[in-house]
């Protein structure tokens, strides 16, 4: 295996250091003007004036970029302690073998990446996306940034302004994938800023299930995740984009997706979400085509001193367009938990239909959980479903399932799983399985 000597910035963000990102990856001129005005548009855009609290943030106690280790070309090659995080996130040895793909982000840098050359044959692309520039300028200029604009928001443009890795695919016309693409994100570093730039376009009639897991160790000090994702769903194609965040407590986990579906298309959300000191998340659909859908399956777990506000939006513009917003959170102790939803049926998306459940349960007296839904009809011909539920652990059900022998711990988590169940169906069987798992040691404390 060649080596690579590692690079590390030191703490902070001027022009400079964005200059230097862009210098070291090669980019073209384009790429650098992109990063060079995301940076100015960072400065000028404020932090959201609604939801958590971002202003001990201190965006010059991070470093924006580190390779953190060295290229493997096989499975034998990566690094033990990543090994150990991949078995942890329930994905077998045997399993690697069988999957498509599974690309490892291990702080900025994809570490490893490998593709059956069966999918070269099919035209498939799945790089990471800075080589995903270089090998294919012309498609990535295309779809880059057309669906998250550096002037979306603080986040999206401190990303724009430092991205680095992430992944890259374009799935061609009428290609069904029968397994799904994993990736994998770890911060490995104090005080280390992640800012990994997804895209994906799946062509007409193609399919695609893709799965991106991430964690970090726990340090004492605070670092950021801030994504960008943008999914391109053309006609009569489907996605599914499943996510099992498990990010440690100090981490700022503020992340900008958004997907747009042409005629007949599919775009379907698994965002399950644990971890993090403060986690901000949307995932967006627009449903640009006549007869699109769009689905969105959320689980939130706020623990002790943590606030997990997240989320979804749906915009229908197409005619007999669909959606499902279905949102569970849980907290205790102290935490928060917040579901922020916003769905709109435009004037001309006549006859659609969006059917939204956002359920909270707090397990004790000290939990907090928060509904802030917004919906909003523009046509006469279209229906929005809407149901808000906040619920104790009822002390009736626990009482009953105890008197059949089974103990309160066993109890809490049957009900816990209970009410997690239309999340956990939508997830493969080693990640449903490792969910699991947490939501068993999240009881238990």
């Amino acid at each position: 295996m060649g080596t690579k000597k590692n690079k590390e910035f030191p703490k902070g963000l001027d022009e400079t250091i964005v200059k230097e990102i862009s210098k070291i990856k090669k980019e073209p001129k384009w790429m650098l003007d992109f990063r060079l005005d995301s940076f100015k548009k960072f400065k000028n855009i404020k932090n959201p004036n609604w939801g958590p609290n971002l202003e001990d943030l201190d965006f010059q106690d991070i470093r924006y970029y580190s390779t953190g280790a060295e290229k493997a070309n096989t499975w034998e090659e990566i690094p033990t302690d990543i090994k150990q995080t991949f078995e942890k996130l329930g994905i077998s040895k045997e399993e690697q073998k069988l999957l498509a793909g599974i690309s490892t982000q291990y702080e900025s840098e994809v570490i490893y990446s490998q593709i059956k050359k069966k999918w070269n044959s099919l035209g498939i692309i799945f790089e990471t996306t800075e080589l995903a520039l270089k090998k294919y300028p012309e498609l990535f200029k295309e779809y880059f940034a057309q669906l998250v604009p550096n002037s979306e928001n603080k986040y999206a443009a401190l990303n724009s302004a430092v991205w680095s890795g992430g992944t890259f695919i374009y799935i061609p016309k009428g290609l069904k994938l029968t397994m799904p693409v994993q990736t994998y994100f770890r911060i490995n570093t104090q005080n280390m800023g992640q800012f990994e730039r997804t895209l994906i376009i799946a062509d007409e009639g193609s399919e695609i299930h893709y799965i991106e897991g991430c964690t970090a160790p726990q340090y004492m000090t605070n670092s950021l995740h801030s994504a960008v994702v943008e999914v391109f769903v053309k006609k009569n194609a489907k996605v599914r984009y499943s996510t099992m965040q498990n990010w440690s407590k100090n981490i700022y986990n503020l992340v900008t997706k958004r997907s747009v579906v042409d005629e007949n298309g599919t775009m379907e959300w698994v965002d399950c979400n644990i971890g993090s000191k403060v986690t901000m998340k949307y995932p967006g659909t627009i449903l640009k085509g006549d007869n699109s859908k769009g689905t969105f399956l959320s689980l939130g777990l706020a623990d002790k001193e943590q606030i997990m506000d997240s989320g979804s939006k749906m915009i229908h513009i197409g005619k007999n367009t669909k959606s499902i917003i279905n949102s569970r959170t849980i907290s205790k102790q102290n935490g928060l938990s917040t579901y922020r939803g916003n769905c709109k049926i435009t004037k001309n998306a006549k006859n659609s239909k969006s059917i939204i459940s956002c359920d909270g349960l707090i397990l004790d007296k000290k939990a907090k959980s928060y509904s802030y839904p917004t919906n909003e009809i523009q046509n006469k011909t279209s229906t929005i479903e809407h149901e808000a539920k906040i619920s104790k652990v009822s002390q009736n059900q626990l009482k009953y399932l105890k008197s059949r022998g089974l103990s309160e711990q066993e109890a809490s988590h049957l009900i816990v799983s209970g009410f997690v169940r239309p999340i956990t169906e939508g997830l493969p069987m080693e990640y449903a399985v490792e969910l699991d798992r947490i939501l068993d040691m999240f009881v238990e404390k």
